[in-house]
């Protein structure tokens, strides 16, 4: 820093407005007043200004998630899709790669340890200590949160923040997803969840960002979003049989079949249908985590398997590098979130919305 130049210094309320899940179990939510934290060790204070609203979110909140350890708690403030400003350095973070000012975004991974096994292999997202942000730790539907300063994504100058928000999950999980299919371009994917908040995101970047043939999968009220987010091929859900359907993605890729299929509706009945749409080689790309007791995904026999090669992969958000990548691909104007944004005291109906199955594209919660 010049001798010249003053440190940027921000005016911090003791005060600020919080979200919180009031009735956890139920679509319910209700803003309070929660005293502004100090940063400790190694941490930021951000002022938050947008947060995206995420299915897991909704998830978290009714508790039909049964594979998370323990029950959402009264007064836990969800989101995982924060983007805003450090305020405020805790101690050791001072000659970080963070100062006030900058822009930075809270992910889903809201701290990942970098030094378990996974860390240490560049799968941050599958950290053994992980914190979840918006479960069991503050999350991002609130005006300030504290942040590790070596965990924090820095945001493109270019890219406004309402933009930058889903890409820290939605569109970071799905492009980790589409490079884990091993699909190469020119390739046929199976998006499922076609017009949801991470299948519009997945059509882009894998029609735009990666030069895949993208098949789109959803209801028939999503066909122009899903077209228009640049898939070649829409299967309007409602119109056909699990056969049929199977059919269809087959005559659409010349007989064979699907090189991938990422599933990106929290639907059993879409994994069950999936297998069938792959061709020889293929990979099924399970992201979409079904609400409720956990079930098997149908159809997944063995000797299928056996003689097909198919293959069956996991894949949780993804890393700090994959987060940057997409980042860099928002800004260059390759994906763009179909979004609106909504007041705090909105979050209610935006999550009755999304329970209906109404929403098309992705909510950003203004905190302003």
């Amino acid at each position: 820093m010049a001798a010249t130049e003053t440190p940027q210094t921000f005016d911090i309320p003791k005060k600020y407005k919080a979200i919180v899940y009031d009735k956890p179990g139920t679509i319910s939510t209700k803003i309070e007043e929660l005293d502004t934290p100090e940063p400790g060790a190694g941490e930021v204070l951000v002022r938050l200004t947008h947060s995206g609203v995420c299915h897991s979110d909704m998830g978290v909140m009714e508790n039909t998630w049964r594979g998370l350890p323990y029950p959402t708690q009264p007064g836990q403030v969800g989101g995982h899709e924060g983007v805003g400003i450090v305020h405020k350095l805790g101690p050791g973070s001072e000659n970080g790669r963070v100062k006030v000012g900058d822009r930075v975004g809270i992910k889903w991974i809201a701290y990942a340890c970098s030094a378990c096994p996974p860390c240490l292999e560049g799968k941050d997202g599958v950290c053994f200590n992980q914190k979840i942000s918006g479960y069991y730790y503050p999350g991002t539907f609130q005006q300030y949160a504290l942040a590790p300063a070596n965990y924090v994504t820095p945001i493109p100058e270019s890219l406004k923040s309402e933009d930058a928000a889903p890409m820290l999950c939605a569109g970071v999980t799905t492009y980790s997803a589409l490079r884990k299919s091993e699909a190469k371009s020119g390739q046929w994917v199976v998006i499922a969840g076609a017009g949801g908040g991470l299948g519009h995101l997945a059509c882009q970047i894998g029609s735009r960002g990666m030069a895949m043939r993208i098949i789109g999968i959803d209801h028939g009220s999503k066909e122009s979003l899903v077209k228009d987010c640049g898939a070649e091929v829409f299967l309007d859900i409602t119109k056909f049989d699990d056969k049929s359907l199977a059919e269809e993605v087959k005559k659409a890729t010349g007989g064979l079949g699907a090189s991938a299929v990422i599933v990106c509706t929290a639907s059993n009945k879409a994994y069950a249908q999936a297998l069938d749409f792959l061709r020889f080689g293929g990979t099924l790309v399970c992201v979409g985590m079904p609400e409720g007791d956990s079930v098997p995904i149908a159809k997944a026999f063995p000797a299928a398997m056996v003689a097909m090669e198919h293959n069956i992969k996991g894949s949780a958000v993804g890393n700090q590098r994959e987060a940057l990548e997409i980042l860099d691909m928002a800004a260059r104007g390759i994906v763009k979130t179909r979004l609106r944004t909504e007041k705090m005291e909105n979050l209610t109906a935006v999550f009755e919305e999304m329970s209906a199955g109404k929403m098309q594209g992705r909510v950003v919660l203004d905190l302003q």
